[in-house]
């Protein structure tokens, strides 16, 4: 279902892409021998990062492959002449994508950006996270030695404090056995219920620290992140962006799928890790909900 969602989502949205609204360097003023040089693509391991471009590591929701959640966003951030890679992380036998607890996920992807770092050349790198993708990256920069070695963080269908689930969590949290037997199928599962101890330690003190910039990005529509405020971060330094304020709820119906092929969204990342330049971009029609 997941992916049938996702290539109806691209389809509906390519005719977007080529008007997408762009922050810090247009397209058509990037080199070509840049981009041939830098690969031009995802997890290209030749290629260098140049131009003050930190490389970019694009982190997957739960279930999620990653080809599949970054179909459209990082081929467009590659063409910005960045270093592009969308490791798979979290994985329980192979096929069960994120399922791992996010706590070893976390230390998984601390390895990832030291192999990044060394084939790269790159002291820093920028992470972009979808869903469990932006906690996981949150609980690295907080307790896994990201604070030093990230630039720019950019989060959307953003998930810091947990989700209810419509109350599924009370079903898991207060019938015995039952979040015991989910942790040994889905550990992140359990720890996006809440309460949980995991979204404890994330939040006890805040959730970010000094160092990385951070940006993240939330829908009011979001079907999964209940409530969807779980994704604001009201905290000191964070950009919040919440779609249907920036864009009014009739230009932007994305929900917590759709943003993984929202233009707007892809617009607002490119503004992010060009430093924020002038004012968060425009909005363009996305009005397809997930």
């Amino acid at each position: 279902m997941l992916l049938n969602w996702f290539t109806l989502l691209t389809a509906a949205t390519a005719a977007f892409v080529s008007a997408l609204p762009v922050a810090g360097p247009d397209a058509s003023d990037i080199d070509p021998e840049l981009i041939r040089r830098t690969g031009g693509g995802v997890n290209d391991w030749d290629c260098k990062s140049t131009l003050g471009r930190d490389p970019v590591i694009f982190m997957h929701g739960l279930t999620a492959p990653a080809g599949l959640n970054w179909l459209t966003k990082a081929p467009i951030v590659a063409a910005q002449g960045y270093c592009v890679f969308t490791p798979q992380y979290g994985s329980v036998g192979g096929i069960l994508f994120g399922f791992a607890s996010m706590r070893d996920s976390s230390k998984e992807i601390a390895g990832i950006v030291q192999k990044v770092l060394a084939a790269t050349g790159a002291s820093k790198v920028n992470l972009v996270g979808h869903s469990m993708g932006t906690t996981v990256a949150a609980y690295y920069m907080k307790f896994d030695g990201g604070d030093k070695l990230v630039n720019h963080f950019i989060g959307f269908g953003a998930n810091y404090k947990g989700t209810t689930l419509y109350g599924l969590n009370l079903l898991v949290k207060t019938i015995p056995g039952i979040s015991p037997a989910l942790r040994e199928i889905c550990a992140s599962c359990d720890e996006f219920l809440t309460p949980s101890t995991f979204v404890a330690d994330l939040n006890r003190g805040g959730v970010t620290v000094p160092g990385p910039d951070y940006t993240t990005i939330a829908s009011k529509l979001d079907e999964l992140v209940v409530p969807y405020t779980s994704g604001i971060l009201d905290e000191p330094g964070v950009t919040n962006i919440v779609i249907q304020k920036q864009c009014g709820l009739i230009l932007d119906l994305s929900g917590h799928f759709a943003q993984a092929v929202d233009p707007n969204v892809t617009a607002w990342i490119l503004w992010a890790l060009g430093g924020k330049k002038g004012p968060i971009p425009g909005c363009i029609p996305s009005l397809i909900p997930s």
